[in-house]
């Protein structure tokens, strides 16, 4: 064995030989850190033999019962239907989200496949504190508090296990790297050894992961590359909801969202979201509009928030909370080619209720209106949906899925609803108690709206 110096990028884990100021892979500045590789001699590293065999694709199966599957539908449907026996899954969120505490609650559903959960971070005692408060922990759940891989390793085939957790990557070491845990060259040997471990025995692992202060994976690039499933648990503090996002899925959509809310008891699910969204909704103020987003295959009724307030600055704020503000700006472009509405002298803000991001390009049609109520401070009538993309020319263009929408909207009791011209025709079943009007520009929407 001997030792190799690398500066790595902490950004995208890019190697040079030498300190450099900015990286040419990533373009940040400051980001090489000095780490010692250590690296097996070539002798050794040619007498390594592989014994894994060349199977053809006839001979190997492809069975849907594979999966172990979960009753937590909401974490059932973000992995795709439930966990691939030998998968490698990242689960990723802001410190105190609840990564930990969904963890411990899958766990007790899988206590038939006898799971161990190894942490790195937390004391034996802390465990059961929070296994306490949980309710519902069975006893016998296997814990080891062990921040080694190699330890973990042999653990994970002495135990007999069949689910990993560790919590959390980054605070696991290996004896292979002369480094401290965390650092890039420490995570990625560790997450490959893991890795490895898993394809092996054919036992799925979970490896809970820290953000950044911007809000990405902490460690090298290549650990997402690496596993099979990165999960982002993201939610705002003031609210009690959580969003578990799919970013990356081999075995499944990554269109798929879950939604928890935060109890006393822990996570639980939420099974029917647009009440939660809409439950606070009032239909006699100005700059509200009501929407029917899609999140994967799921319809989601939100409220859209909108103000507009003269400026009292040179250059007017353009504010977005849970939608790009790229797309708000060029919405506000349109309104002023195509409606005439000055929006330059105008501040201008824009909050999804609930603490949700929503990037459904359908609910472009609810944010023009919304801005226009607030900006002729008149609210919208009661009881009116608005789903359809505005285009550059003014247009309101098709959407997908507009029978889920429409039916997610009559069940909540709505009334009215206004789409695309262009998907109406398509509308294969005939809808009673409630009202469809299709519209082919921006400006006959706000027409029928005001």
């Amino acid at each position: 064995m001997k030792d190799k110096k690398e500066f790595i990028c902490n950004v995208c884990g890019y190697q040079t030989a030498r300190w450099i100021g900015k990286c040419p892979s990533c373009g940040s500045w400051d980001s090489f850190a000095e780490e010692i590789i250590r690296i097996q001699s070539k002798n050794k590293a040619s007498q390594i033999s592989y014994n894994s065999p060349i199977l053809k694709l006839s001979e190997i199966h492809n069975d849907d019962d594979y999966r172990i599957k979960l009753s937590n539908k909401e974490l059932n449907r973000v992995l795709g239907g439930g966990i691939i026996p030998g998968s490698v899954i990242l689960m990723a969120g802001d410190p105190g989200i609840g990564k930990s505490t969904l963890m411990l609650q899958m766990c007790s559903e899988l206590i038939k496949f006898n799971p161990l959960y190894v942490t790195g971070e937390e004391s034996l005692q802390q465990i059961k504190f929070r296994s306490v408060r949980l309710n519902g922990i069975p006893d016998n759940l296997m814990l080891l508090a062990e921040t080694n891989v190699e330890t973990i390793i042999n653990a994970i085939k002495s135990s007999n296990c069949g689910v990993a957790i560790i919590d959390s990557i980054q605070s696991i070491y290996s004896d292979r790297i002369q480094a401290t845990p965390g650092t890039i060259a420490q995570v990625r040997e560790s997450a490959m050894m893991l890795m490895q471990t898993a394809k092996e025995s054919n036992i799925p692992v979970f490896l809970i992961g820290h953000v950044t202060k911007d809000g990405i994976i902490a460690g090298p690039k290549l650990l997402e590359h690496l596993v099979d499933t990165v999960l982002q648990f993201e939610g705002e503090r003031t609210y009690s909801y959580r969003i578990l996002r799919a970013l990356k899925n081999r075995y499944g959509s990554t269109n798929e969202i879950g939604i928890f809310e935060m109890t006393e008891s822990g996570l639980s699910e939420v099974k029917n979201p647009s009440e939660i969204f809409l439950v606070h909704r009032s239909s006699e103020e100005a700059g509200i509009a009501i929407v029917a987003a899609i999140e994967g295959t799921r319809p989601l009724l939100l409220e859209v928030q909108a103000l507009v307030t003269p400026t009292n600055y040179g250059m007017p704020q353009r504010t977005s909370n849970g939608y790009d503000i790229r797309r708000l700006q060029m919405i506000l472009a349109v309104l002023e080619k195509r409606l005439g509405l000055m929006f330059k002298q105008y501040d201008v803000f824009i909050n999804i209720a609930g603490g949700l991001y929503v990037s459904d390009p359908s609910i472009d049609l609810g944010i023009a209106a919304a801005l226009v109520s607030s900006f002729k401070d008149k609210p919208i009538e009661k009881g009116v949906v608005l789903v359809g993309e505005i285009g550059l020319t003014g247009e309101v263009r098709q959407v997908s899925n507009l029978e889920n929408r429409i039916n997610e909207a009559k069940k909540l009791g709505f009334k009215n609803i206004l789409l695309p011209s262009s998907g109406f025709a398509k509308l294969k079943t005939k809808y009673e108690n409630i009202k469809i009007k299709a519209v082919e520009k921006v400006s006959l929407a706000i027409t029928e709206l005001f």
